[in-house]
């Protein structure tokens, strides 16, 4: 019987959906960040622009960390993009929530009152309050969220978006990959994330099917989630965190940890690995922007918000030849795992 060891999990934060059903406070968002911009076609008159035709979208990002800034960069420069080509307006205002509910709830209760026409939330907690906010009267158009069911937010009216759903057991087959050898396995996550339910669970179930230990540690602030690593350190032979916001906000300091013990980090999300992780196979974060903001202008100008949400293709490698230098770990294996693979540097904080 194999045997599974727990190993201390550090105090949730109360970031759940039901802490997005609460009532906000109206009026200003305080301290979320703001900034507005407009896009206008060019050139000659079309039809749609001598109507008038004009939309307001909300663009609610959960906290600042480079996989959610990605994905908000690519919404704007393809609502950019969708303006010109469409002949329309198109205005667009951010919202940081940092992480915080109550900041969220605010930031819904704003949007709501100024009557924009739709808003794109990124990432799992921003996207359920935003649902609730919304109640069914505004396109909610969400990005990256990995389990939309987990997250409450399938069969909703007027809600649908783009789900960056991990291969968990693909990533799994790249660590033994590279290393036959592994005996125990660290899980690396923040159980107040939803994101990571799933993919934590495909994980354990792997490893329980192929008898490999495995360790279990969460944070959900990043001193949390550095003393919660240096409990893996002497214990695991590698470690695999998913698309976990809280974790990303920590994976620069959770990567150099990591590699100074001789670990191998794999992730879910190329910014992890660019953050300094080993490995990772997953989606574009750019592509999964520009598909989000094409969901939410089509849904405007058709008047319908579709009622499935879409999974973005995967399938890239993702490696930190730095950190695979340092580890002295040698990825010709993933060349014969996957179309293509991508060779990257720890990017400069």
């Amino acid at each position: 019987m194999k045997k599974l060891i727990a190993v201390i999990t550090a105090s949730a934060l109360a970031l759940s959906l039901a802490a997005c059903s609460g009532t906000a406070t109206s009026g200003s968002s305080g301290s979320t960040a703001q900034t507005e911009s407009s896009s206008q076609a060019s050139g000659e008159t079309s039809s749609a622009d001598a109507e008038g035709t004009a939309y307001r979208i909300a663009i609610v990002q959960q906290m600042d960390h480079t996989s959610l800034d990605e994905i908000r960069t690519a919404i704007e420069a393809e609502l950019d993009a969708r303006a010109a080509a469409d002949g329309i307006t198109i205005e667009y205002q951010e919202f940081n929530g940092q992480n915080d509910a109550t900041m969220l709830n605010q930031i819904g209760t704003q949007v709501v009152s100024d009557g924009y026409d739709a808003i794109i939330p990124i990432a799992s907690l921003a996207a359920q309050c935003m649902v609730t906010a919304a109640d069914g009267d505004i396109p909610v158009i969400y990005a990256a969220i990995s389990d939309p069911a987990a997250a409450g937010l399938t069969d909703l009216p007027n809600v649908t978006g783009t789900s960056d759903a991990l291969d968990t057991d693909f990533i799994m087959d790249m660590m033994f990959a590279i290393d036959q050898d592994i005996q125990t396995v660290g899980l690396l996550y923040s159980n107040s994330e939803p994101n990571s339910e799933t993919p934590i669970a495909q994980a354990k179930a792997y490893l329980e099917g192929k008898g490999i230990d495995y360790v279990e540690a969460t944070g959900n602030t990043t001193d949390e989630v550095l003393t919660a690593v240096s409990t893996l350190t002497d214990r695991v032979d590698a470690v695999f965190t998913p698309t976990d916001n809280v974790i990303m906000g920590a994976a620069g300091a959770v990567a150099e940890q990591l590699t100074d013990a001789g670990i191998p980090f794999y992730a879910g999300a190329d910014s992890f690995v660019k953050a300094g992780a080993f490995a990772t196979c997953g989606v574009s974060y750019t592509d999964l922007g520009s598909y989000t903001a094409d969901m939410a202008v089509d849904a405007l100008e058709s008047g319908s918000v579709p009622a499935d949400y879409h999974v973005m293709e995967g399938g890239i490698i993702t490696v930190n030849t730095e950190t695979a230098a340092k580890l002295g770990l040698v990825y010709n294996a993933f060349t014969n795992m996957a179309d293509q693979v991508v060779e990257v540097t720890t990017a400069a904080e």
